[in-house]
């Protein structure tokens, strides 16, 4: 395994994260139990979960996936071994806190002490704003409208999560589905006025997303605040299994058609096409060769993986293993030339 600091922290992290979202949907606790324990003895110590959580997310499975990771702490004794994300939800899902969840006072409070009771722990090592309260652009969404809706200061959210930070409750904080703006305003606030500071960014990246790179990279790089790409692989598609209309039984896509149309674009199934070509022009898994591109970005930080089985999961793992010359390298940028980002 291959580890990294966490942003301008001393933590170290596995450039592979443990993505959690299909426990209690797609996978049984069993199943659950199964993959944190072979993730972990195979050195994968950083694991990302969300109070949202599981996906697609519903009342009834609201919060499960958390709950399934506390039973397994307990049972395993090993919460230690573990550097531990969370998420609280942004605006907009009614069932949570009667819809009146944002980033402040006892809403916040809330969702932090609702999530270390399920998952069994006095304190999050990474507790991440899921997505803005603001009006952006996120999950997909383009043609930017700008609309003023309620939202907290960035100086009011930080100095709320500060509060956790002292108690101990959290240890450090991070952002998901941010933007270049949002992101150096919150580091630019924690200067000013000495509150904690973001050292993450947890947003999409893949071979039919490099968006990240026009703007946020920098932001990355300059500011110690790492990407965690999350749907490295596109929910699948760049593992191949989609080619040509196939609809796997039991896939993500065969059970929730519907809800997982971000990576169903005029142009994916090409790019995905060119892609497959490159992994068997030189030998390699296609799912690993995307995993790995990311991986190897200056501005990662770890790259999140979720698998529905344990096959999926050890393939996914030894990523770290591959090697991708410069030749594989450069064919990959090309397509991205051919077919720009097309699911952003």
């Amino acid at each position: 395994m291959n580890y990294k600091k966490l942003g301008n922290t001393d933590l170290n992290v596995s450039t592979i994260c443990l993505g959690t979202m299909t426990w209690g949907e797609q996978n049984t606790p069993k199943e659950a139990d199964e993959q944190m324990d072979f993730a972990l003895e195979n050195g994968v110590n950083f694991w990302d979960t969300a109070e949202l959580y599981s996906v697609p997310p519903k009342e009834e499975t609201y919060g499960v996936t958390e709950q399934i990771i506390g039973d397994w702490f307990i049972k395993s004794k090993k919460r230690n071994n573990v550097v531990l994300a969370s998420k609280v939800a942004g605006p907009s899902r009614g069932y949570l806190r009667n819809g009146e969840n944002s980033f402040f006072g006892k809403n916040l409070e809330s969702a932090l002490n609702n999530s270390l009771k399920r998952l069994k722990t006095d304190y999050i090592d990474l507790y991440q704003l899921h997505w803005p309260e603001r009006n952006v652009n996120n999950f997909g969404r383009l043609s930017y409208v700008h609309k003023e809706t309620e939202w907290n200061k960035f100086e009011d959210v930080l100095g709320h999560l500060k509060k956790f930070v002292d108690q101990g409750k959290v240890r450090y904080i991070g952002l998901s589905n941010e933007t270049p703006w949002g992101a150096m305003s919150f580091i630019q606030v924690a200067k000013d006025k000495n509150l904690p500071r973001m050292v993450s960014i947890q947003n999409p990246y893949s071979l039919l997303n490099r968006s990240y790179e026009v703007g946020l990279a920098e932001v990355s790089i300059r500011e110690q605040i790492g990407c965690l790409a999350y749907s490295p692989l596109a929910s699948g598609y760049l593992t191949g299994k989609y080619r040509n209309g196939e609809m796997p039984k039991g896939s993500r896509i065969e059970r929730d058609f519907d809800f997982w149309g971000r990576y169903r674009k005029p142009q994916s199934e090409n790019a995905v096409e060119e892609y497959f070509n490159i992994s068997r022009k030189f030998n390699l898994d296609m799912s690993q060769m995307s995993i790995k591109f990311c991986e190897i970005q200056d501005f990662m930080t770890s790259v999140i993986i979720g698998a529905t089985t344990m096959e999926q999961l050890k393939t996914n793992i030894e990523s770290v293993k591959v090697r991708l010359d410069k030749e594989v390298i450069n064919e990959i940028n090309n397509i991205q030339k051919l077919y720009p980002n097309p699911c952003p």
